[in-house]
């Protein structure tokens, strides 16, 4: 029953993470963790490739052992949200409603990156993050 469930939902949350790349109000890296979880509980070949994935993997596997992120992580983040989402604020959006959803999203992003525990970049330092 868990495959049936968890490894669509796994595969949902790839793609939201992905599409978290090109669009500012949508964090990557929550929705690769969740992700992470759902493949370990449903498809060890999935969890292995997501694992093995040569830009998200250290952060996984980093997660998965030490249930933290670096602080270069959350600032990459942070620093991509801003910018992108303020440059689609304020140029490619009229209107005051759309703008303050965006703004919200971009901040409900933030406070989920933000509220993920930080370790020291020394745990792991033979792999880098971004």
């Amino acid at each position: 029953m868990k495959r049936v469930v968890y490894k669509p939902l796994g595969l949902l949350c790839v793609g939201l993470g992905a599409l978290g790349l090109v669009l500012p109000v949508l964090p990557t890296t929550p929705f690769l963790l969740l992700a992470a979880w759902f493949f370990a509980r449903s498809s060890e070949k999935w969890h292995q490739w997501l694992l093995a994935n040569e830009t998200f993997g250290p952060v996984l596997q980093r997660w998965e052992e030490h249930r933290c992120i670096t602080r270069r992580t959350k600032t990459f983040a942070i620093v991509s949200m801003l910018l992108a989402g303020g440059a689609s604020v304020t140029f490619a959006m009229s209107g005051l409603w759309p703008r303050l959803a965006t703004a919200s999203l971009m901040v409900i992003g933030a406070s989920v990156v933000l509220s993920l525990n930080t370790c020291s970049e020394c745990k792991d330092t033979s792999t880098s993050d971004n």
